[in-house]
């Protein structure tokens, strides 16, 4: 066996790749009805299941949940020691479960078939099972073959159970346009929080803006410039909109150019049409323009185009440590 293992670990995934496929076939209008169940719901989405089932039911649910589905799971076991009670009507009640046939299951089938408003979901892998027949919309998982000698250990068919449950999370946010602002909502903290800021959460704005006056002349110019001390001046009209931008570069290279910078107007040098981004723009993106144009800083703007209402500059990104 020695130097063999990776060997077996092939074979392991390419037995659980096979299960998929046989997966993907059997996706089906029950899909659909699984999925247009999750969108119709008034209550929440409740999973369930025993052994190995259970567990890739508290998964799915807490996948459902960071995406903005309500959604809580039930242990099986404890359902008929008080637990039922967690279940209401409007709910929508998925059971997991291979074999459809575990005792734990039916005190939860008949107490939702005592309780008409609460829908009943079944995904398993046995047609003649009690689970599939007592379900108001069922799943038929096709019969897959496990990893592992005896075809016995739960491998390939947990595997399908927890890509079932990935395919109807991402179903349903696709029919809700569920966006990365949502996704951002339900996930405030941790790197992944960090990840999806936007550019308005971290951009300079109100007084901290540096604004000048296009017909403002250069010496005017230095004193805002070194009052902000961030690295550019926006140029803006006398209604308030962007015509420009004016970095450290600029001037520098104004000075090497001119004996007498002071009377110099800023639209006669500044950058014309400076590159904007909207303030809902995540933080990493507005850092990929910047990175690739060269550049350090980059105008905000909200409803208007026109109108800068932050800027952006790289070091804020930076020292948010998104990336």
């Amino acid at each position: 066996m020695k130097n063999k293992f990776s060997l077996i670990g092939k074979d392991v995934v390419q037995t659980e790749i096979d299960s998929l496929k046989k997966l993907k076939k059997a996706i089906n209008k029950d899909f659909d009805k699984i999925v247009n169940s999750i969108l119709k719901c008034k209550g929440k989405v409740v999973l369930s299941g025993v052994g190995k089932s259970g567990i890739i039911s508290k998964k799915i649910s807490s996948t459902f949940s960071s995406l903005g589905i309500p959604s809580f799971y039930v242990d099986a076991g404890s359902c008929s020691h008080g637990d039922l009670g967690k279940i209401s009507s409007g709910d929508l009640l998925i059971l997991i479960s291979h074999s459809g046939e575990s005792a734990e299951l039916k005190n939860i089938i008949q107490y939702t078939k005592r309780n008409k408003s609460i829908t009943l979901v079944g995904i398993t892998s046995k047609k003649n099972s009690l689970l599939y027949k007592s379900s108001n919309i069922n799943f038929l998982l096709p019969s897959l073959k496990e990893a592992g000698p005896g075809n016995y250990i739960p491998t390939s068919s947990t595997t399908a159970q927890i890509c079932l449950g990935d395919a109807l999370a991402i179903s349903t946010i696709k029919q809700r346009k569920f966006s990365k602002l949502d996704f951002k909502k339900f996930h405030p903290s941790g790197s992944l929080g960090a990840k999806l800021k936007t550019v308005s959460e971290l951009m300079h704005k109100g007084k901290e803006i540096p604004f000048i006056n296009e017909n403002s002349n250069i010496k005017s110019a230095l004193k805002v410039f070194n009052n902000k001390n961030l690295g550019v001046l926006i140029a803006i009209n006398k209604k308030g909109n962007t015509t420009g931008i004016i970095s450290d570069g600029d001037f520098k290279r104004i000075n090497y150019k001119s004996d007498n910078i002071n009377s110099i107007i800023i639209k006669k040098v500044m950058k014309k049409n400076p590159l904007v981004v909207n303030l809902n723009t995540l933080a990493v993106e507005a850092l990929t323009i910047m990175n690739n144009k060269k550049i350090t800083a980059l105008c905000v703007y909200g409803k208007n185009k026109k109108k800068t209402i932050g800027l952006i500059h790289m070091h804020n990104i930076l020292n948010a440590n998104i990336v």
